[in-house]
């Protein structure tokens, strides 16, 4: 009888992956066989993914390090967002900035900039400004927030990714490697698997398949958080008082 997380797995579709004329030779490890022209991953991979990316990300997340969730094709934005709140993780859902890690000091800026749209917009300021420069600030603020609102928590670099298909993610991946960032990624059959440090083989077009595999790594960064405050706390609470000085 198949374990539970096998059943999840392939319940959810995570073993189809795309047409056999579509695929990327370099992932015929993962590949379990072909049907009807579409290629069949081997949950078995996935689950040998999944287990070490779990193992990696909670470790990280145990010694305070940032994850940034990167997924901005259509099935996977809600899930990335959701996720990362979830875990207390920054995000990119929407589309992904050019120097986001690479040029990070700006990126910083511009969250400043969005920061202060919001307090323009909340406050009475806002009325010192004609129709025009209304509708502008408006515009402006609506797009930084949707590129940007998922980055607030980002104060430093992270330690590694978490990608929703590396392919379309491209950009975040060559800028990743480039400054020595992990990265982990859910990749179907047309991907690359050199590119990434942890590829997970599972179809990455499945809305149910995404939000399976990128649940698994937030529950698994969510533990690894609270086991390092659980540590914090009983080396707290078993730390020797410190002696009263005397006159």
């Amino acid at each position: 009888m198949p374990s539970p997380l096998v059943q999840k797995l392939v319940e959810s579709g995570v073993h189809f992956g795309h047409r056999s004329s579509r695929w990327n030779p370099k992932m015929r490890p993962y590949i379990y066989a072909r049907r009807n022209l579409i290629h069949i991953i081997d949950v078995r991979e996935t689950i040998r993914g999944l287990l070490r990316a779990k193992k990696y990300l909670a470790n990280v997340a145990s010694h305070g390090s940032l994850v940034l969730f990167v997924g901005t094709k259509r099935q996977a934005g809600d899930t990335i967002q959701l996720a990362a709140d979830r875990c207390g993780m920054p995000y990119v859902n929407d589309r992904w900035l050019g120097g986001t890690l690479t040029n990070f000091r700006t990126i910083r800026s511009r969250l400043s900039r969005l920061e202060e749209l919001e307090t323009i917009r909340d406050g009475e300021e806002i009325n010192t400004y004609s129709k025009k420069a209304q509708s502008s600030l408006n515009r402006e603020y609506r797009k930084m927030h949707r590129n940007l609102n998922g980055m607030r928590t980002m104060n430093r670099l992270p330690e590694c990714m978490v990608i929703v298909d590396p392919k379309k993610e491209k950009n975040a991946v060559k800028e990743a490697r480039k400054l020595g960032i992990a990265t982990v990624a859910l990749i179907d059959t047309d991907c690359d698997p050199d590119q990434i440090d942890l590829p997970i083989p599972g179809n990455d077009d499945s809305m149910r398949s995404i939000d399976l595999i990128v649940g698994i790594l937030a529950d698994a960064i969510a533990e690894g958080k609270a086991q390092a405050a659980s540590e914090q706390q009983q080396k707290a609470e078993g730390a020797e008082p410190k002696p009263v000085p005397t006159a």
